[in-house]
């Protein structure tokens, strides 16, 4: 009894928490667009993932670093306490979270196989000059997109290697090397395990982002610009931008009006509006960590006894 009542708190806190935390930020959204949006892309793109996974690492650290000690340390063994029928459903609703979470994550990465595997039958390695393999399949779309998590690889259509000159495949090559050097795939399949239907304009957002920060990191000068530009207007043109799953990077991609305000901020492309390399001194995070970790030393015994107060009236 005590390890079930045990688990059915925590998840029942951790289902409490991120429910909470998931409908400020989805309730807020609109308000932060507006405040972030003169960040430069990949500032934007990071802000917008830390603020989608903002409730599960806000409800994961509550309920781990405060609500299980809590429980473990100050809850009598011996005593024969029912659970209430509120913590069993919520608890139920937690494990139910998790398990959504992680059928939605398996789904994808099982259609992502099979997928990939449709596409790259009969595909042979490409020699171009690319930190990831580069794969040719006969198909002609998807014309470029990026697959695979563990062991990614780019998968290039012949006719899109027909159509685009050597200097707009370099740096549509380029814009596919930025996705896996920034682990979009990987951060795609986390935002599996954590679904949200309220979400999905935050979602949206993220995705538009990743690839404005992927077009700015592939290019260089005006010149490389306009190559970028014009291999998305080329592939754009080949049809439907088909990916074989939504845990890939493709260069177009739906939906099309996203594709041409990517096209617009190519051909306006200025140096200056190129993100500065960040100097902040590691010295401000580092002296941060050091003070919540010293104000939460010094109180973390009284916050166990106030959570477990609060999670005991939950329990009744």
């Amino acid at each position: 009894m005590f390890a079930l009542r045990g688990i059915s708190v925590s998840f029942s806190v951790f289902v409490i928490v991120y429910g909470v935390l998931s409908l400020a930020v989805a309730v807020s959204w609109s308000k932060i667009r507006l405040r972030i949006g003169g960040f430069a892309t990949r500032r934007l793109a990071d802000s917008l993932f830390a603020l989608r996974v903002f409730p599960l690492v806000g409800a994961a650290t509550v309920t781990l670093a405060l609500v299980v000690p809590s429980f473990l340390l100050l809850e009598p063994r011996a005593i024969d306490e029912p659970l209430g029928t509120i913590p069993l459903a919520l608890g139920s609703c937690g494990v139910l979270l998790g398990i959504l979470g992680a059928v939605t994550a398996a789904t994808a990465l099982r259609r992502a196989a099979h997928g990939i595997a449709a596409c790259t039958r009969g595909a042979q390695l490409v020699e171009l000059p690319a930190s990831v393999p580069v794969l040719r399949i006969p198909r002609p779309v998807p014309a470029m997109t990026v697959a695979g998590i563990c062991r990614p690889k780019v998968l290039l259509s012949e006719a899109a290697e027909f159509l685009l000159t050597a200097g707009e495949l370099r740096i549509a090559l380029n814009h596919e090397v930025a996705h896996v050097a920034r682990q979009d795939n990987l951060k795609k399949l986390v935002l599996r395990l954590v679904p949200f239907p309220a979400m999905r304009g935050l979602e949206a957002a993220w995705l538009e982002a990743i690839e404005m920060a992927a077009d700015d990191a592939a290019v260089s000068d005006a010149g490389e610009a306009l190559d970028l530009a014009a291999a998305l207007i080329k592939l754009a043109r080949l049809g439907p931008p088909e990916t074989p799953s939504d845990l890939t990077a493709a260069l177009v991609h739906n939906p099309v009006s996203a594709v041409n305000a990517r096209v617009g901020r190519l051909i306006a492309w200025s140096t200056e509006r190129r993100e500065a390399p960040c100097k902040r001194s590691p010295l401000y995070p580092l002296a941060a960590a050091l003070v919540t970790l010293s104000v939460l030393a010094i109180t973390y015994s009284q916050l166990l006894v106030q959570v477990h107060t609060a999670t005991e009236w939950l329990v009744r």
